[in-house]
Formats: structure tokens, sequence, C-alpha cells
């Protein structure tokens, strides 16, 4: 859409929406409504939500709905008319939709209204590709044609059905509706409408046989090429902030968030559970170094984490040194031979950038991205976004059995349970004195209050630290998804994903919460919320922008996981 466009509906917003409104969303879309039956539950994406009518139709279905335009005050005031929970307001614009895509998420259903007019035909290519790309299998996509002049200053171009058609036969997708030409319900006499829909049919590729081969088939002398899969999920399940670049069919991740955890996972296995991780028992571990991770517990900063602050040379230097020989290991090794079967081509590149020695080290974004680049293909990525509660425990599985095969680990007589046990490392980092004794210290001067009731958390209340996001479905100990609640409140809501109302309901509270308890750990706090939920920015250091991506984060696991709600 043309900034002259964007800049009209800004303008105009006051008067479009209450014309736009004045419509019924069933009578507008009647004639394609009558073939398709609309699902009651899941997930719709309205681009070019304009209003918000047709969004809040979806939601009232009972959908999950994510809408989507570029005009920010008619985005604002739709927001302000239809303020329902279920609904994500996301300014954005076709062909990128750069702030869509950071989402990760798939919809049931895609409704493209009266916005196609607006798109130059040099971008209706990559818009329709784009468009593709975010439906789910057996999802739908609804697109209306708007035929006439423009009556005004907005830029409108030609549309045609047989461009639709032929864009959408190149993406695979299977014609469901063609309308013919519709009256305009504004009675416009010179205007006319045509609809098509399309479905995306679910045949099981993607990149699922690719994954499938790299974790049972793929021929290991070592656990790494596992351990580099299991990074890449716990980051695209994790840390949806993270990514720094969206190009044609690849995802850029910084090389050191994917080396965190690769130091994370191997922790436990070799300086703790003695196990062995490679085919040669008198081979070492090549990045097990004198000078990075055996320094680490002699310093007693072995279990360093996202957002910490290390002013101390030796530290700082340990930790650095650690994590920049994980991260060549990563290129060396399990990247260069994870392959396309029967090529020679690398599924994932890896750029390393070398850096001088550090005297303090913050484990923020900016130190992350300065060790260089991981690159995923795009469909791989998604794969591993949508479906990390079925892959990851297929790669711990295999990679039990693997570890079982090494002779060090048979002499040792390590059985199966032990080798999964000791690749569980989730628990390891669920506790929450850190919370209780920050409560317990506010008590004392201030009044605590519960996240979800607002009610006074005195001394003598028996009191819960709450997951925000349950642990139990999405491992994450932040400081932002850390919350004291009720006892009694913190059981009944159990493991379940808070609802949009819900969340709502409890943003002053929360935000608070926030505010009293982190006033100086903001750098950590921020970090840690950047990385982990959308749409932040590295450099964000906004309460409120924490919470509008919170509540983003929320929609994006309830279409991934299906969480019940509380």
């Amino acid at each position: 859409m043309s900034n002259i466009n964007i800049e009209f509906y800004n303008q105009q917003a006051d008067q479009l929406s209450p014309q736009y409104n004045g419509l019924k969303f069933e009578e507008v879309h009647a004639e394609w409504l009558k073939h398709i039956q609309l699902p009651s539950s899941g997930s719709a994406l309205d681009i070019g939500c304009g209003s918000g009518r047709d969004a809040k139709a979806l939601a009232n279905l009972g959908l999950s709905v994510v809408a989507v335009d570029p005009a920010e005050e008619l985005l604002k005031t739709a927001k302000e008319t239809n303020n329902a929970p279920n609904i994500t307001w996301l300014q954005d614009q076709l062909p990128a939709l750069s702030n869509l895509f950071k989402l990760d998420m798939k919809f049931d259903l895609i409704l493209v209204s009266a916005v196609w007019m607006h798109i130059p035909s040099s971008e209706r290519e990559r818009s329709f590709r784009k468009l593709t790309k975010l439906l789910n299998p057996s999802g739908r996509l609804a697109i209306t044609l708007r035929h006439g002049p423009s009556p005004d200053t907005r830029v409108m171009y030609e549309v045609s059905k047989d461009e639709i058609l032929k864009l959408a036969s190149s993406q695979g997708l299977i014609k469901k509706i063609e309308t013919d030409c519709e009256q305009d319900q504004l009675k416009r006499s010179e205007v006319s409408w045509e609809t098509l829909a399309f479905e995306l049919p679910d045949d099981g590729t993607g990149a699922f046989p690719l994954l499938r081969n790299i974790v049972v088939n793929d021929n290991k002398s070592s656990t790494y090429k596992l351990g580099l899969l299991r990074c890449l999920i716990r980051i695209a399940e994790g840390h949806p902030g993270a990514v720094l670049n969206r190009e044609e069919g690849m995802v850029e991740l910084p090389l050191g968030l994917v080396a965190f955890y690769w130091v994370k996972i191997y922790q436990k296995l070799v300086d703790h559970s003695n196990l062995q991780q490679n085919s040669n028992s008198n081979k070492g571990l090549g990045f097990i170094t004198d000078s990075g991770w055996r320094k680490l517990s002699l310093l007693g900063c072995e279990n360093f984490q996202l957002g910490d602050i290390y002013a101390d040379k030796d530290k700082a230097s340990a930790i650095n040194t650690t994590l920049r020989e994980a991260a060549q290991t990563i290129r060396s090794m399990p990247s260069k031979y994870i392959t396309i079967p029967n090529t020679k081509d690398q599924v994932f590149e890896v750029e390393y950038r070398r850096g001088s020695r550090l005297n303090s080290l913050l484990l923020d974004s900016e130190y992350l991205a300065s060790l260089g680049s991981f690159y995923v293909p795009l469909n791989i990525w998604d794969n591993l976004t949508q479906y990390s509660t079925w892959i990851e425990p297929a790669i711990i599985n295999e990679w039990a059995l693997l570890l079982l095969t090494y002779k060090h680990n048979q002499a040792n007589k390590f059985d199966r349970q032990y080798c999964l046990e000791a690749l569980n490392w989730d628990e390891a980092t669920r506790s929450t004195t850190r919370i209780r004794n920050r409560v317990e210290e506010l008590q004392k001067t201030e009044s605590v209050y519960c996240c979800w009731s607002a009610k006074n958390l005195n001394p003598t209340t028996k009191y819960a630290i709450d997951h925000c996001f349950p642990f139990a479905r999405w491992p994450n100990n932040d400081l932002w998804n850390l919350l004291p609640t009720k006892a009694q409140i913190n059981l009944q809501k159990s493991d379940r994903l808070p609802s949009a109302q819900k969340l709502s309901h409890s943003k002053e509270t929360i935000i608070h919460w926030w505010q009293m308890a982190w006033e100086n750990e903001q750098s950590e706090f921020f970090t840690q919320a950047n990385l982990s939920l959308p749409q932040l920015g590295i450099n964000n250091d906004n309460f409120e922008d924490v919470f509008e991506s919170l509540m983003l984060q929320r929609a994006r696991l309830r279409e991934i996981q299906q969480l019940q709600e509380w």
C-alpha cells in the first residue's frame, strides 16, 4: 500500500470507521460465506482490517484473531471500537508483513478484504507468496477484489480473477470458491466485487522428512547434530524476539544465542552426569578447554544466564571464551556435516565473527549477535516453531539411544533412564527463590499485590510465584514471566494459559510489579524480555511495550500449542 493511501486512511479514520462498521460482516461477505463453513476455533488473520468490523466478527465466532493494518490511526480507532480480548492488533502491511512474520504463527483462515487493489502489480507475486506461507495445512485464504475507479486521492490499481488464479496455482493452492460480480453494499453503482477462496492442501510434506532424517537416519559420530537441533528448538519455541532478520527463505539468529544454549545443554551432561558424548573416548570435546569451560566452575560463574552482568575481568573472559569456542565448534562440526540427503549442501549456514578480549560482559542481545550469525531455512524454522513439543522428545530419545552405544557409558552401566534424566535440563532453571526473596524484601516497606486478583499480599498471606505462561508447557524462568499471586489462585490456574481477557484485566497490577521489583535490574529484565517476546527489538526499555508483547506471545502460544485457557 502506498504512503499516500496510508496517510489518507490516517486522516480519515474517524469518518471511515463508522461507514465501514455500518455494514455487517455477514452481509458484506454473504456470497462466499454460503459455500465455506468458518471454523469455530483456531486462528484467523485479517489483512487490512480497517475499522476492525471483520476482525470482531471472526473473534465473536471463537477464533483467535490477528488484525493487521498499515494505518496507525485507523488501527487505533479499530482497537478502541472493538476491544475484544481475543484480537491482537498489529501495524504492518503487504508485501513484507515483517512484524507479522516475527510472531511465527500460522492461520486457519486469512481474509484479505478490500486490499488487493492497493497493491501494485510489481508487488503482488511476493504478497501472495507471503500469504501462502502464513496458512496452516488445510487453511483457507479469501481475497475480495474491488472493481471500479477510486473515489478520492487513494491510489487503486486494476485487479482480475485470472491474476489471482495464476498466483494461487503457482503456490499450490486449491480453488474452493469463485463468486460472480456482486453489487457494492454501499450502493455505489460504479463499484462491484468478486471473491476467491483457496485452500492449502495438507499433504504432510514440508521440513519433517529432512528433520526426521537428521534425527534418526543421519550418520552420527557424536551427539553434536542432536545438540544443535535442540538448541534451535529452544530458540524457535522460546525466543521469537531473537530473530535478527528474515530474508527470502532464511531466518537469521544471533550465533551467540545458539552457543549459549549449546553450553547449557552440555554442562549437565559433561560436568555432572559424566556421559561420553562421542564415539572416540580418547578424543575430548572441542569446546571444552582450560581457558574457557574449565574456568567457569573455578570462578563460580558456570550458572550464567541471559541478562547477567560480569564486571570481573576473569569471569567475563571465561564466559566469552566458552561461548566463542562453542560457536566455533558449532560452525566446524554439526553445521558443516548436516547436509541435504545425497548432497554436500549444508542445511544451516554459520558466519562467525572474531572479537577482542573483554574486561566486562553483559549477556544481552548485542553481545550475542557480536559472535556472528546462524542461518536456518524458513521451512525448517516453521517446523521447529510449530511442532517443537513433538520434535524435541524424538531428539531426546535418539540422543539417549546414541549415548548407550558409547563404551565409557556402557562401562559405567548407565541405563536409558539415567541418560534421559541427564538430558532434562529444564527443572534446574525453575527456581523461584530469587522472586520470593524480592517479595519478602519489598514487603518490609511496600505493599505487594497479587498480580491476578490485585489483593494485597501482606506478610501473613500465603502466596506463590506463578509462571504467567506455564513452565510445564513453555519453560521460561525470565523475570517478566514470574508473578507473585495468592497461593489459592495459583492452584486454580495450575498449568493453564491466562486468557486474553484475564491478562488485559491484570495489566496495571503486572506492570506495577515489574516496575517495583526490577527497578534496579532493568538491564536484565529487558534483555530477557526483548529476546523472549516478539516485536520488542533489542533496545526496548519500556514496560508498557513488554506487556503488549506479552499479549502477542499469549496469542502465539495459544495457536502453536493449543493450551487450555484460564
